[in-house]
């Protein structure tokens, strides 16, 4: 099993420790990158996908980088609408 299987698997059993950092490869692997909005776009992030149009947003968590439920719970649902996993 590849790293990015694994970290599929990881993402989809959605733990608790789950990282934000963990999210960025996960995303990178399904040609997701990160919009730089510039200087005042403070904690939120909004992931791009320039194939299928997909765009994420969130609140990147602080002080700890570990995800809450709901943040893993909305990525998997658009990342199911744009077909990129099932």
């Amino acid at each position: 099993m590849s790293k990015a299987e694994k970290l599929l698997q990881r993402f989809l059993a959605k733990p608790t420790d789950f990282t934000f950092d963990e999210l960025e490869r996960f995303l990178k692997g399904f040609g997701y990158e990160e919009a730089k909005t510039g200087k005042t776009s403070g904690s939120r992030v909004a992931f791009l996908n320039k194939q299928t149009k997909s765009v994420i947003r969130m609140h990147k968590p602080h002080p700890n980088l570990e995800l809450k439920r709901y943040q893993l719970n909305d990525v998997e649902e658009v990342l199911k609408k744009a077909g990129v996993i099932k």
